[in-house]
């Protein structure tokens, strides 16, 4: 699909060519029945510069690709109507480019509300300092979350102050709905209690994006269809009831490091499940952590979840993530493979897979 748009638009920008050969009697062109100057046909030749300079934009996954096609667009139209009896069909194709433009533009501008929460709050944690964490680091956790940290390879390696996490992995709804594939880059800030996840999916064949901002227990969800029109949009208590779990579940699944934060109360241990307790700008949630003999963490549980029902309200559900697949990421062995599951009355509901693709800790502004 996009093959074949990159294709028609090629033959745009070239069909500009021959306003360029007209003008100038490079070549017999029968199909061109109106005389064009020289001038407009320095325009035709630049017009076929910028549409093509703006598909090597669009390929290369340049936001520059934006501005250049309007341009592009405004002088071929104007062309176009110059020219309208040999060179109107040519609007067709400019239509189909402004609206790619215009549904550019929404990506664009609702993509850089995630990037400019994610460059504020890494200039907020420039000056955290490193440590090493080590063994006197574990001695107030029970022996599983002990274990784990270990087991994970964090011992004597840098503290965890930040993380970006990239996912792939599908979607649903309710159980009637279909899977929608999606793509997925978060930034965690462990200091300033800060969740920022980004994620561009497909929904019946139509581009949709979500953002989830968690700022020290304020949140909000905004989904939009082509990053233009919202879909569903939470905040308010429940939001950050719900997304302060979330941040305690990216602490516990993606940085066993952080599991030495003051704010986590571990309440006890019975075999190898832990419940804990996590307090935030005062919102307090608690969770169960399942590990196995290896070490490994294989599941979080908590009560304290949201989930958005049918008639649009937010209710509390159990929620957990089951993991498996442990490879070694970044240095770390991490698990690479989830599930996100709403136990409901009448059974569980799996709305989310999840594939870790990478990781990266304690990113600095440089970085980003």
């Amino acid at each position: 699909m996009r093959t074949a748009l990159y294709i028609v638009l090629f033959f745009h920008s070239v069909f500009h060519l021959l306003g360029f050969l007209k003008a100038f009697d490079l070549v017999k062109l029968d199909q061109l029945t109106i005389s064009i100057p020289k001038i407009k046909g320095l325009m035709w030749l630049a017009a076929t510069i910028l549409f093509f300079s703006a598909i090597v934009l669009m390929i290369l996954n340049l936001n520059s690709w934006i501005a250049l096609s309007a341009i592009a667009i405004a002088l071929s139209q104007y062309l176009i109507f110059t020219t309208w009896h040999d060179t109107k069909n040519g609007t067709f194709i400019n239509i189909l480019f402004l609206v790619l433009v215009i549904v550019g533009w929404g990506k664009m501008s609702f993509h850089s509300q995630y990037t400019n929460e994610v460059e504020s709050a890494m200039k907020a944690t420039e000056s955290s300092t490193d440590s090493n964490l080590q063994e006197s680091d574990l001695l107030e956790l029970p022996e599983p979350v002990r274990n784990y940290i270990v087991y994970a390879g964090c011992l004597g390696k840098p503290k965890v102050h930040n993380f970006k996490i990239n996912f792939d992995g599908k979607i649903r709804k309710n159980n009637e709905s279909e899977w929608m594939p999606f793509s997925s880059e978060q930034y965690n800030f462990i200091d300033n209690s800060t969740r920022l996840f980004f994620m561009d999916a497909i929904m019946m064949k139509l581009p949709v994006a979500g953002f989830h901002c968690f700022k020290n227990g304020n949140a909000f969800m905004d989904i939009r269809l082509l990053s233009l029109f919202k879909v569903q949009y939470e905040s308010g208590k429940d939001m950050d009831i719900a997304e302060t779990v979330t941040f305690f579940n990216d602490m516990c699944c993606m940085a066993p490091a952080t599991l030495i934060d003051k704010r986590i109360e571990w309440n006890y241990s019975t075999g190898d499940s832990v419940y804990a307790k996590f307090t935030n700008n005062n919102i307090a949630i608690n969770a169960v952590l399942v590990f196995n003999k290896v070490g490994e963490l294989t599941n979080f549980i908590s009560d304290d979840r949201f989930a958005v029902s049918d008639a649009g309200k937010m209710k509390q559900i159990r929620w957990s993530t089951p993991l498996k697949s442990y490879k070694i990421v970044d240095g770390f062995k991490l698990s690479t493979d989830a599930q996100t599951i709403y136990s409901y009355p009448d059974g569980d509901f799996v709305y989310g897979a999840f594939q870790l693709k990478a990781i990266k800790y304690n990113s600095n502004y440089m970085d980003f």
